[in-house]
């Protein structure tokens, strides 16, 4: 499979989202999801696509988020997340 790519916004906030096959490593900005969204709250809304469908951990996540506070970034997140989904799968 090769990379799939998807843009996800909210408010200002822009999540550009890399979705390849892999072992379910998420990063954002160089950094991993937890260290990145500390709260379990920002976690379980950008994991929410991804537990829908039942594949967490099938797929490798790289993001690059600019703009926004940290809520609006989780947002645009799952939104991207989302959209790289519906590509793979649709």
């Amino acid at each position: 499979m090769e990379v799939v790519n998807a843009l996800g916004r909210r408010k200002s906030a822009v999540a550009r989202v890399y979705v390849s096959e892999g072992q379910g490593k998420i990063t954002i900005n160089k950094r991993e999801l937890k260290e990145y969204f500390p709260t379990g709250i920002l976690q379980y809304v950008v994991l929410q696509p991804l537990n829908l469908l039942g594949v967490a951990g099938q797929y490798d996540i790289n993001v690059n988020l600019d703009g926004g506070g940290i809520t609006g970034q989780a947002e645009a997140l799952r939104l991207g997340i989302t959209r790289a989904l519906m590509e793979i799968n649709p």
